[in-house]
Order: C-alpha cells, then structure tokens, then sequence
C-alpha cells in the first residue's frame, strides 16, 4: 500500500472566514463549531438555501461520473453522504467519506438510507491531510466544502494524491453568477438566508458565515487555475444554473 505523501504546502498566516480575516490556526476550529452547531437542520437548511435544486447540481454531478460496479469513491468533506449515497445507488462500489466534524457525520450515519450500508465508510480527517492511501481511490469529490478549507492548495494537492493514474477529480461548490440580473435576485434571496437559519436552525450566525464564505469563494476560472497548478490535467468547468454554482473536474493522468 502506498504512504501518505509528507509534501507540504507552506500555510499562510491568515484566511478568511467568511468576509473577516482571521489567524489561519483558527479557521478549522471556527468551521468545526459551525457544522456542530447546524449538523441537525443541515439537509433541511440546505433545500431551504437552494430552494431545493441542490438535489438536482448533486444527480448532475454523480451523472457526469457515471459510476460503475468497480469504483472506489473517496469524498471529502462528505458531512452526511449525500454524494456517497448517490454514488452507491448509481451503481459504485464503494464510498469512503471523509469529514473533520463528527457531528455531521453522526447526523449522515442516522439517515435510514445510510444506516449500516454495505460498501460505506465513514472515516474522521481533514481534506488537507487525507487518512487515505496514495494512488487508491478512482474517484475523489468535494461538495460545497472546499470554501470551509483552510489551505485550499492543500486539499486539491492530497486530492491528486490519493487518485490512481486515470483517476478524476470534481469539486461541485457555488461560483460566480454569469447573468447580472441574476445575479441580483440570487444576492438579494442570499441576503435572506440568515434569518432562515435562525427560524429553522436557530443559528444566523453560522448561516451568515455560509453565504459569505460562498461570496468570498474564488470564481471559475481561478479554481480552474488552482486545480492546474495542484497537478491536475484536463481541467473543465460546467456551470449550473447560470453558474450560482459549478462543476470543476480534474484528471490525475500519472
């Protein structure tokens, strides 16, 4: 079995959280405390956020993949396995999901469609030091969690790593409106969203940290360029719903 690389990207001294910047050691403590605060009301907070059409970004990812019966699909960031069930029912073999915040996953763990499901891993780590082999997984997805990361660089580089050669890479996450009209409607029904949270999830801080995280998020192509200079070739970007959000995919060619 290969060993996880030791390669390591230099860390910057600050980041952003949200519009703040904050010390780069903080960040990962302050997105944990979000997640724990919002595990229970995520899937419903996020049909709520959407107005459902996460469900159909996440059937158009799994169908870009076109999963078969011998793939192995690590997905970091997994929280409650959305993307690993989908992949599993599409027909994968096997789904490794990897989340630093165990409550989001305690909460995936509950669903009646996750329990005890054979093919199904579930495996505590964060994206930027990934507990997975080099060269093992067919698949490596992140959705809507590459925004939470700290070291951005890092994650899409333990992504390449853990790929086989032929192996791909998407990151499904929201990026940059195209239309200017819609563009306003989406910023003005985003602006609404923490008072949601705080009805739903009784929390408006932690959904006011999500929409500005998702306002702070690189645009396409600067995730494009980022995902080139980690390693990865034939790097694509197909918009979705006029690009309120976007599927990266990368390739591991050797």
């Amino acid at each position: 079995m290969s060993k996880k690389s030791t390669t390591k990207i230099p860390e910057a001294e600050t980041t952003d959280f949200g519009y703040a910047t904050i010390p780069a050691s903080e960040k990962a403590g302050r997105v944990r405390a979000v997640f724990d605060s919002v595990a229970s009301s995520y899937d419903v907070m996020n049909d709520v956020m959407s107005l459902g059409i996460h469900r159909y970004w996440k059937d158009r990812l799994i169908s870009l993949i076109s999963p078969d019966t011998g793939q192995h699909l690590v997905d970091l960031a997994g929280g409650t396995g959305d993307i690993a069930a989908r992949f599993l029912a599409a027909g994968g073999a096997r789904a490794t999901i990897v989340d630093i915040n165990l409550e989001m996953m305690m909460a995936g763990r509950n669903r009646p469609n996750l329990m005890d499901r054979a093919g199904l891993e579930w495996v505590a780590g964060d994206a930027e030091a990934v507990p997975v082999a080099s060269a093992s997984a067919d698949l490596v997805t992140i959705a809507f969690g590459l925004r939470n990361v700290t070291n951005r660089d890092a994650a899409l580089k333990e992504a390449l790593r853990i790929l086989k050669p032929g192996g791909r890479f998407y990151c499904l996450e929201f990026s940059r409106v195209r239309s200017r009209p819609l563009g306003m409607v989406y910023d003005t029904w985003s602006s609404l969203l923490p008072a949601f949270g705080e009805v739903i999830a009784r929390d408006r801080e932690s959904y006011r940290y999500l929409v500005e995280s998702i306002r702070r998020f690189p645009d396409q192509e600067t995730l494009a360029a980022m995902m080139a200079a980690a390693g990865f070739s034939r790097v694509k970007c197909l918009d979705l719903s006029g690009g309120i959000a976007a599927i990266h995919c990368g390739w591991k060619l050797d």
